[in-house]
């Protein structure tokens, strides 16, 4: 099990490196991370025998970063217009159905998958189109992504205490402590790329700490609630894509917005 987790966090690893400076891959990467990431999703949700538009809410979801690639924005506020479209749109498909048992369930749950998945993670995509972005998006991945690796490691080595056991049972407060060190020691890494204090990028290792492991409770909540152990099986000996992105789902619409208000 510890050698396919490396190798599948090496291969995604080489994913992230070539991303970085290549424009068209980074694209293309995090299209298909949320189109599987949407895939699985749904998938679980399934298992709760909610009648979900899956390939529809698939579909969607891969146009919001699409829309943000090729700069197509109707309006200012062209969000809330797409939703309010989509939303109209999947009414529309209800009404060709015969069964109407679960409607609200199942448009609420693609909508949500929607919003949770698709739009939080195109904050990547704003963030590399940024000034810098290439910077920040590596401080991005840095501060939360070794937050994860020091959860990880720490916590299954020295983990005692339960952290909140009804959700994830194997998560503890000492994994979270040494999550929240490595988030920490991720942003001061970040020096060169941000430019900030030592202060200043302690608090933001903190703070990117905090909601990435968040992202990752929020997931294992659906996780628990669908009754799986992990979102899918594409990454031997660490699960699916959604499980991967998880504490990036909070930390790059939180660090985007961040970003934007410092820089005014």
């Amino acid at each position: 099990m510890l050698n396919k987790r490396l190798l599948s966090g090496a291969i995604l690893i080489g994913v992230i490196i070539v991303a970085v400076f290549v424009k068209w891959f980074f694209n293309i990467a995090i299209i298909l991370f949320i189109g599987m990431g949407l895939y699985e999703f749904f998938t679980m949700l399934e298992k709760k025998s909610i009648n979900i538009y899956k390939y529809v809410g698939v579909a969607i979801g891969i146009i919001i970063p699409a829309s943000i690639i090729f700069r197509f924005e109707t309006t200012k506020g062209w969000e809330l217009l797409f939703i309010i479209s989509v939303l109209l749109f999947l009414f529309m498909m209800q009404f060709k159905r015969r069964q109407h048992s679960g409607v609200t369930v199942g448009i609420s749950t693609t909508i949500f998958g929607i919003l949770y998945i698709s739009w939080c993670l195109s904050f990547l995509i704003k963030i590399r189109y940024l000034d810098n972005g290439i910077g920040l998006f590596v401080a991005l991945m840095l501060i939360t992504k070794l937050g994860d690796i020091g959860a990880y490691l720490l916590g299954s080595r020295f983990g005692k205490t339960p952290l909140i056991p009804h959700i994830s049972p194997k998560k503890s407060v000492e994994g979270a402590a040494a999550g929240l060190a490595f988030s920490v020691m991720g942003a001061f890494i970040s020096k060169p790329l941000l430019g900030f204090s030592y202060i200043h990028l302690a608090a933001l290792g903190i703070c990117l700490g905090v909601l990435g492991q968040l992202g990752d409770l929020s997931e294992s909540l659906i996780k628990r609630d669908c009754e799986v152990k992990d979102s899918g099986n594409i990454l031997p000996g660490m699960g699916g894509i959604l499980d991967e992105i998880d504490s990036l789902l909070f930390t790059a619409p939180a660090f985007y917005f961040y970003i934007i208000i410092i820089s005014r």
